[in-house]
């Protein structure tokens, strides 16, 4: 592909068929992100022809994102049970798996009467910066605005939950352990003042919540306490970012008496999405909505 064309080549694939009931694209911002200094380049999908294809089918891996941003897929009216998801894709806070971990989660999440927000977030990792430092910011303030609209969306501001894949796992990890404060300087807007902390939290093969070399303890931005909201968790025994990511972080769940639902499963490697395989891993989904539904959250107002 020429490097002129991929630019094209990435709106196109983001406003065609996942993205037809979605709203338009929302900034989180109302001028520059915190912190940025526009010299990474332009927002492209970096896909090339020879990159590995999930459950048979491409995926887009967007990358150098500067403009973070949300995009609502409202849930079908007859179904709508007012909870909402923010959803993190993946890829190793370098780029974004924008539709296998992104938009085809939304759909999903339409299905069982869920409001999908996508999260467009910053990567890649800013030069000098934690690589969840502009991320966090960007999550923080996809929930404060889902929570000031959710009015206007139809959504139950108590029922507004994250969901994040591989590094998105992680990213949404991170926000439901620091959410005493806004982590950016505040728009001074009614978003606001709003508070950051998810109702619920599911991580499907999360990534980087342990030390690559020291397991068993987690990394130092995660913060586990009482408050930390009720949990989902699924990965594979043998995804190769280690399984023990998933079991650590539910043990210090239980330790302060987080209620958690763990699934490990004992194939299926990593960044499968929702894209049914051979591998029992991929059945995630179903046992998400069992779980959302043990806890009230399909439940319509």
């Amino acid at each position: 592909m020429k490097p002129s064309l991929a630019p094209l080549l990435c709106s196109l694939l983001l406003s065609s068929a996942p993205f037809a009931r979605a709203l338009d694209p929302i900034p989180l911002w109302p001028g520059d992100a915190p912190g940025e200094t526009g010299d990474i380049g332009p927002e492209a999908d970096t896909t090339k022809p020879a990159d590995h294809q999930v459950g048979g089918k491409p995926l887009i891996r967007l990358g150098n994102v500067s403009k973070p941003a949300i995009t609502v897929f409202p849930a079908p009216a007859e179904k709508n049970t007012g909870t909402a998801v923010v959803v993190c894709p993946g890829g190793g806070y370098h780029i974004l798996a924008m539709d296998l971990e992104g938009s085809e989660i939304c759909d999903w999440l339409n299905s069982i009467g869920v409001t999908g927000v996508l999260l467009k977030y910053r990567v890649p990792t800013r030069k000098d910066r934690p690589r969840f430092e502009a991320p966090l910011q960007d999550a923080q303030r996809a929930i404060v605005l889902v929570r000031q609209r959710a009015a206007e969306w139809n959504i139950d501001p108590q029922r507004v939950g994250i969901l994040g894949f591989s590094a998105g796992g992680h990213l949404a990890a991170v926000a439901s352990t620091n959410f005493e404060h806004l982590t950016y300087p505040t728009a001074d807007d009614e978003a606001d003042k709003q508070s950051p902390r998810p109702d619920f939290s599911v991580l499907i093969y999360p990534a980087y919540l342990t030390f690559k070399d020291k397991s068993e303890q987690l990394a130092p931005e995660i913060k586990v306490s009482a408050q930390t909201p009720p949990t989902f968790i699924a990965m594979a025994q043998d995804d190769p970012i280690h399984v023990e990511n998933a079991m650590f972080y539910s043990l210090a769940l239980k330790n302060a008496k987080v209620p958690c639902e763990l699934h490990v499963y004992p194939t299926g490697g990593h960044g499968y999405g929702l894209r049914p395989s051979e591998h029992a891993v991929t059945t995630w989904p179903q046992r998400l909505a069992e779980w959302m539904k043990t806890r009230g959250l399909l439940a319509k107002p």
